[in-house]
């Protein structure tokens, strides 16, 4: 199916990973192709942004308000040009907006895409939730056993132990 995209003809695809019987499709689970090159869905490009430990800082500095390039590089001991690269990566995920304000380029968080990797982890939380219940019940099953194990060991030592 082909469709207008920021102005150009694209044509949607399935994603590679398929879709599973019992659960809804979403949005999230379709790519563009534009001119033959893949176009990821926003939470694959969240998730990418969000992989490198020096855009985590970033991002994290940003939860604090808005800063400028500047401010942004000075504690990182790499160049002007590579934290402009990262900032533009950014930028690309729509985690940062850019404006400026003379001659200065003030950088501020855009929150919408961490809801969104929020949202689809916490599809997982039901599971977790499970998983430990399950583990909390074996090991109360575990210490109750081992209590009466432990009865039944003072009652029947081993060969040449004696009895307490």
């Amino acid at each position: 199916m082909y469709g207008l995209v920021g102005g150009i003809l694209a044509r949607s695809v399935p994603a590679s990973s398929g879709t599973f019987p019992g659960l809804p499709e979403k949005p999230l689970d379709f790519s563009l192709q534009i001119h033959n090159n893949p176009v990821v869905d926003s939470l694959s490009l969240t998730l990418a942004a969000m992989a490198d430990p020096t855009r985590r800082s970033i991002l994290r500095r940003l939860t604090l308000g808005p800063a400028s390039v500047t401010d942004l590089a000075r504690p990182f001991e790499i160049s002007q040009q590579a934290i402009s690269k990262h900032l533009a990566y950014l930028e690309d995920a729509q985690l940062i907006e850019k404006r400026r304000e003379g001659r200065l380029h003030i950088c501020s968080l855009n929150p919408a895409p961490l809801q969104e990797v929020a949202d689809w982890t916490g599809e997982f939380r039901k599971l977790w939730e499970t998983s430990f219940q399950r583990l909390d019940a074996l090991l109360d099953e575990m210490q109750s056993g081992e209590g009466r194990r432990g009865r039944a060991a003072a009652r029947h030592p081993k060969r040449g132990e004696r009895r307490r």
